[in-house]
């Protein structure tokens, strides 16, 4: 199982864009310049994140992005969801009905299949855990585990790219 980068460079954008005043955005080419990638990426993942209801654009030259909600109501999951979409990650083909047994008439097929609810309930306890973690949670983890002045530095980046 893996997620897209997209994923990645959400969460780190979504980020930068908590301390924006409400009154204000942030524009993609300030967001790809600071990650180092293209705009035209990061546009298809904001595009997503913007209809998914996370952030909401602000046309104009002074345009860009904002965050839609609080970020203590955004959690990993809203973004993982946006970004990937909602479908599971196992995706279970009934082989079960293809083995000797079923195809021989010797045996009826059960109607559901273990490996299948093994798997869903084994997502589900990750969406959970995703679910648990906020873009506030994320905030405060930052300003924890990252030098001070990483986090300054960021925070004035975004506040001088956004006037």
């Amino acid at each position: 199982m893996q997620y897209s980068v997209g994923v990645e460079y959400a969460l780190h954008c979504l980020v930068y864009l908590i301390d924006v005043p409400s009154t204000e955005s942030v524009g993609i080419k300030d967001l790809a310049e600071f990650q180092g990638l293209s705009e035209t990426f990061l546009s298809k993942v904001f595009g997503k994140l913007s209809k998914a209801g996370i952030v909401s654009s602000v046309p104009g030259v002074k345009g860009g992005y904002r965050l839609s909600k609080s970020p203590e109501d955004i959690s990993f999951w809203d973004v993982v969801e946006a970004v990937e979409g909602p479908k599971p990650i196992f995706q279970c083909k009934n082989i079960k009905d293809n083995g000797y047994l079923y195809r021989e008439g010797c045996c009826s097929a059960p109607s559901f299949c273990t490996i299948n609810l093994v798997m869903l309930s084994a997502e589900e306890k990750m969406r959970d855990d995703l679910r648990s973690k906020t873009l506030s949670w994320l905030n405060e983890e930052l300003d924890r585990v990252l030098p001070k002045q990483i986090r300054e530095n960021t925070r004035k980046y975004f506040s001088k790219s956004s006037i």
